[in-house]
């Protein structure tokens, strides 16, 4: 017979509770009998009164309904959507405050996954913290009961849209007419079928909007995005099946780039390649790179998961040989069409799944005086090894996920012989709580 577990009842008073802590999620963490519950809104140091959302097997979810002893690191949030959409959930905490915090969890996550420690901590790399977002994926839904058509980033924990009129951390030139988007969408004959829209922004106001479309756009709606396009400035796509499908509305002929301008490049894009989302984090991150590097023009470099050669391509600059590796085919094409565009002959790019072994292939058999790693979240293990063996002076590690660095830097560090030198936090998110960070080791 089937046995049937039962959740746990929520209670429907809210619960007192001190906040002893900081979950990696940017929850406060508060201790209730046995009970552990990470509590949306609240900080450490803080007495609050939350309300239950989910309880399970000792672990507890909630939400604060009222700050009894606030932190003195508590700020009003900039946004009136706090608290109501999940697309940033830290703006109670000041940014130098989010800095600290991230710089903990880095250091948490070396000690505890890695057992290793930096020699040094390099200085964040901080950028403007509002309107700085370049790349999202708004979601888009008809709700009449809500006024018509809402645009904007999910609820917080649910799968609803939140009813936003702007968000302050997109780029303005979205972030402000994301009540215009919904008003163009309600215009069209297929508003129903309009899901979502994806957000690709490049420098001298390029500006892409993707619209996924699951039913076909009439010659009425051509018209209207066109002229939506023209008047706000924006590049015009429609998706009506996967990515392979997008194409332009209008222009005929549109263009995307942006610009690293101290290492005289400039990187083309498509409107759904992987960017960056901070272009100001973004020029930091590649100056340090090359910095940690030290390349003095005789170095031959492995860039691995080197996508449109955001990194490459300046590092081309300045040393002798660099070979770029990336899994998607689509993203290497462009990196080394970007290549030609910038009259950069000294680079080459393949094309190759590292999460798989990849010791048979021609690039890995090479030698390299250094390596830069800037993998996905799942990190890097596949490559660690090959990587090690190669025996490189100095490997530069970008990561946007802190265990996994952490995992792979244990590797290098307590396996291979490597030292880990230096490593920091880059605040590539801010007002939420993912961790961007840099690391370099040395052998």
């Amino acid at each position: 017979m089937a046995r049937h577990t039962r959740k746990a009842r929520l209670p429907q008073e809210p619960v007192e509770a001190e906040i002893t802590g900081l979950s990696h999620e940017g929850r406060g963490i508060a201790h209730v009998g046995a009970e552990t519950v990470f509590v949306d809104g609240a900080l450490a140091g803080e007495r609050v009164r939350f309300r239950y959302t989910r309880r399970r097997r000792g672990i507890g979810e909630g939400q604060v309904v009222e700050v009894l002893q606030a932190s003195p690191d508590r700020v009003e949030p900039a946004c009136s959507h706090f608290g109501t959409c999940g697309g940033c959930s830290m703006q109670h905490l000041p940014p130098e405050a989010q800095i600290t915090f991230k710089q903990d969890v880095l250091a948490e996550q070396f000690a505890r996954i890695g057992r290793v420690e930096p020699e040094q901590w390099l200085a964040p790399l901080t950028s403007d913290v509002w309107g700085y977002r370049r790349k999202a994926r708004l979601a888009v839904k008809m709700v009449p009961k809500k006024g018509g058509v809402l645009v904007g980033f999910r609820e917080r924990y649910s799968p609803y849209v939140a009813q936003l009129d702007s968000c302050a951390v997109l780029d303005p030139r979205v972030g402000e007419r994301l009540a215009d988007l919904a008003a163009l969408i309600e215009s069209l004959s297929i508003p129903r079928q309009i899901p979502q829209i994806e957000v690709a922004l490049g420098d001298d106001e390029a500006a892409a909007l993707v619209f996924r479309n699951l039913a076909p756009l009439s010659a009425s709606d051509r018209d209207a995005l066109t002229r939506f396009g023209q008047e706000h400035g924006f590049q015009i796509y429609e998706q009506p099946g996967n990515e392979q499908t997008v194409k332009p509305v209008w222009p005929e002929a549109p263009r995307l780039s942006y610009s690293l301008s101290e290492h005289e490049v400039e990187v083309e894009f498509l409107p759904t390649d992987f960017t960056q989302v901070n272009a100001g984090i973004n020029r930091k991150m590649v100056n340090r790179a090359l910095e940690l590097l030290h390349l003095t023009g005789q170095e031959r470099v492995l860039d691995l998961f080197c996508g449109l050669g955001n990194f490459t391509l300046p590092m081309a600059r300045r040393a002798a040989r660099v070979v770029g590796v990336e899994g998607e085919a689509g993203l290497v094409e462009r990196a080394r069409q970007n290549a030609v565009r910038n009259g950069i002959g000294n680079c080459e790019f393949h094309v190759a799944d590292l999460s798989q072994d990849v010791a048979g292939l021609p690039w890995l058999r090479q030698s390299y005086d250094r390596v830069l790693l800037d993998p996905p979240r799942s990190g890097a293990l596949a490559m660690i090894a090959p990587v090690a063996r190669l025996g490189a002076e100095r490997i530069v590690y970008v990561s946007c996920g802190p265990a996994t660095l952490a995992r792979d830097a244990g590797l290098l560090v307590n396996e291979f012989g490597y030292k880990l030198r230096a490593a920091g936090v880059m605040d590539m998110f801010p007002h939420t709580a993912h961790v961007e960070s840099i690391a370099l080791f040395e052998r």
